[in-house]
């Protein structure tokens, strides 16, 4: 079951959870096996050992919906927990106690052999705690929930924190609904500027902007790659192109001509995020004189850089680009 996005809580019979900052995750249960399976149905069983392992120790069948979230040193941490999709299994044993993962179940499709689907969801809620009740598992739990919106309304005033990026919001009546956007999720929208470093192109009739690839400076006063920007309609991006065009600067004048988020990780991997770059690489990628600054939305982000591709949402021709620090994103 899925969830249409919202700005701002829904009024009315609802209860509210904190929107988990994972993999969501369908947990099948049965006396001797488990079996973890991700939104796009990949199986997960095999990365998750310890959590397999609490599963088993619920001694009976069911079926439950939930999220993978992972720690490091104590804090939910998502590059963690991508790194925990590895495929040696002597590396997965070795992940397991070096950031453990836990399971964060908040609703159940079948216990004890019963279907549960058309259950309202207060009666699949109660199922699924007397099920984990008193269990003191290390790796499975339960999400917190809520029918005060000034609780939930809390949640939403911290994040994005660790783990936690969101509300979900479920009215009490609701069944079970696999595929449906029948769940609210409550993101408020987030707005940083951000200098525009350099761009991506492709030509067509007339050249045109792929992306922008985003910048920050850093305490040090280097200026850090931060991820991109892509959300341009067909006309813009022929326009954006020859607004960015006079801005173009050899590669050995742009400040990083010896390569951008040399630190990497995990989240360089996935589409839109900050991907590292090395001279030694295709040059894909124009250098802009690092002038121009850009109003962009984004949902999450790990560190100092955007999970998924930014939102393009105005010039902001009044900020100064040295302006633009890291701070926004601290605060």
């Amino acid at each position: 079951m899925l969830a249409k996005l919202a700005r701002v809580l829904p009024h009315g019979p609802y209860l509210f959870e904190p929107k988990w900052d994972g993999f969501r995750c369908m947990a099948f249960v049965s006396l001797d096996d488990v079996d973890l399976r991700s939104r796009n149905q990949r199986p997960l069983a095999r990365y998750f050992p310890e959590v397999v392992s609490d599963l088993l120790c619920l001694e009976t069948g069911c079926v439950l919906d939930g999220e993978l979230v992972a720690q490091r040193d104590g804090i939910a941490d998502f590059s963690a927990l991508l790194a925990r999709l590895h495929p040696a299994k002597s590396r997965a044993e070795q992940l397991s106690n070096e950031t453990p993962a836990t399971f964060v179940a908040f609703d159940a499709l079948a216990v004890g052999g019963d279907n549960v689907m058309d259950l309202p969801f207060t009666e699949r809620r109660a199922r699924l705690e007397a099920l984990l009740a008193g269990r003191g598992l290390a790796h499975v739990t339960i999400s917190p929930i809520t029918d005060d919106a000034n609780v939930a309304q809390g949640w939403l005033d911290v994040a994005p924190n660790p783990g936690i990026d969101g509300v979900v919001a479920k009215p009490t009546d609701l069944r079970y609904e696999p595929g449906k956007r029948a769940m609210t999720k409550v993101k408020p929208e987030r707005s940083v500027d951000c200098v525009v470093a350099g761009m991506r192109a492709y030509d067509g009739e007339a050249p045109a902007v792929a992306s922008l690839l985003l910048a920050l400076f850093d305490h040090h006063d280097e200026l850090r790659h931060v991820g991109v920007a892509a959300s341009f309609r067909a006309a813009e991006r022929v326009t954006v192109f020859r607004e960015l065009v006079p801005l173009v600067v050899p590669l050995a004048q742009h400040p990083w001509r010896e390569g951008f988020a040399l630190e990497g990780g995990p989240t360089g991997r996935l589409r839109g995020a900050a991907g590292r770059w090395t001279p030694a690489m295709t040059m894909d990628w124009i250098p802009l004189a690092p002038e121009r600054v850009c109003e962009v939305t984004y949902d999450q982000r790990d560190g100092y850089r955007f999970r998924h591709p930014a939102k393009f949402k105005r010039w902001r021709p009044d900020r100064d680009a040295a302006s633009c620090t890291v701070e926004q994103l601290e605060r």
